[in-house]
């Protein structure tokens, strides 16, 4: 059975962070289990944007910095890195790592930020639905990879963690390419697993101190939650953080499709939990994205046949475009995998017959300019 720490962690001081994430290591055996003195390690945070810590998009600095700390004390060496939406340029990367915080605790404590942005091509033939993957140049660098999330709910994927948070190692725009690839959330689940079976990250440790509810991953609300969890599965621990906040294992479609390969199972019983409490930590109204609230009419659009797909382009949630919140900035358009957004009068307007309902353009809005709406027909049911 797969075991999974939970830590209580009240606020985001150095002190009571540090203290937090070693104890969650000393839970699953101590740091020195899974990585070893000389060790390139890379520390792959979840940094989706140029968002504030306190906005509770990425990963917080402070819990970066209290891993860090912990793999220099184990004898290794940690370097912090992802490829973030957009482009994955060196200034883009730096333009993150300063909003994100990342810049301030690489300079007060010495942590290596990654600003190689080579890629390369790498076979995966274990893989279900991709056989070969474009990735970071680092990740082929390094001798061991720690997946360091940020519990958060997702417009397409409904919950984002240890799993979802391994997508960063796909380079920039490169990951429209697999949007497009896998248009279904099933399909693209399977190719989430597919890279995390590629990466084989040798822990993950999850930011579930102040994580986000609501119109996830960036759009959301900052929401207190109190714990660093931690496990060497990043799939059991996936399934113990969506269910710590009332998230239904069964609709989190990366969830299922491991278990359908035996990496995990679905339900909280199977999982071995160490540390606090978790009926201590449960929250029973964290909100999901409104458009993935339960809804009588999809069992009657799943599937992948032609009137499920007319259904769902025609009846199904859209993106809706707020434009007097909107700047002008394109960065919709820039990243829509399909070329669904055009820009009128500086202002985006998107084509539903080939809008394949990613969401990306939601996601990297930096302004929340975009919202998931339910057709009306939906909301009736609903």
């Amino acid at each position: 059975m797969s075991k999974v720490a939970i830590v209580k962690c009240a606020d985001y001081d150095p002190d009571s962070v540090y203290a937090s994430v070693s104890k969650s290591l000393e839970l699953l055996g101590g740091l020195d289990k899974y990585i070893k003195p000389g060790m390139r390690v890379l520390l792959k945070c979840n940094l989706l944007m140029k968002k504030r810590p306190e906005e509770a998009a990425t990963t917080h600095p402070e819990v970066a910095a209290a891993l860090a700390r912990a793999v220099r004390e184990a004898g290794a060496h940690p370097i912090i890195a992802d490829s973030p939406g957009g482009l994955y340029t060196t200034s883009a990367l730096k333009g993150v790592y300063k909003a994100c915080g990342m810049e301030e605790v690489s300079n007060r404590d010495g942590i290596e930020l990654n600003y190689n942005v080579e890629t390369l091509e790498v076979n995966h033939p274990e893989g279900r639905l991709v056989k070969h993957l474009t990735v970071i140049r680092l990740l082929e660098e390094v001798d061991a990879v720690i997946s360091v999330c940020k519990l958060k709910t997702h417009s397409l994927a409904l919950f984002t963690g240890a799993v979802k948070n391994l997508f960063g190692v796909i380079p920039g725009t490169a990951k429209a390419e697999y949007h497009l690839r896998m248009k279904r959330i099933e399909d693209f689940s399977d190719m989430l697993v597919d890279i995390s079976t590629y990466v084989k990250p040798v822990l993950s440790v999850m930011d579930a101190v102040v994580g986000m509810e609501g119109e996830g991953p960036s759009a959301g609300t900052p929401r207190k939650i109190g714990a660093i969890l931690a496990s060497p599965s990043p799939y059991a621990l996936d399934v113990v953080a969506a269910s710590m906040v009332g998230i239904d294992t069964g609709r989190v479609w990366t969830i299922q499709k491991a278990k359908e390969r035996g990496l995990c199972s679905d339900k909280l019983a199977d999982v071995v939990l160490l540390g606090d409490s978790f009926d201590d930590l449960y929250i029973k109204d964290f909100r999901i994205p409104r458009h993935k609230e339960k809804n009588p009419i999809e069992r009657y659009v799943s599937g992948n046949s032609r009137i499920a797909r007319l259904v769902r382009s025609r009846f199904g949630p859209r993106p809706v475009f707020i434009h007097h919140a909107c700047i002008g900035c394109r960065d919709c358009q820039r990243n829509c995998p399909p070329r669904a957004i055009e820009m009128v009068d500086n202002k985006p307007y998107v084509d539903l017959d080939k809008c394949i309902r990613c969401y990306c353009c939601q996601e990297l809005c930096p302004k929340k300019a975009i919202v998931i709406k339910q057709n009306w027909l939906f909301r009736v049911f609903r």
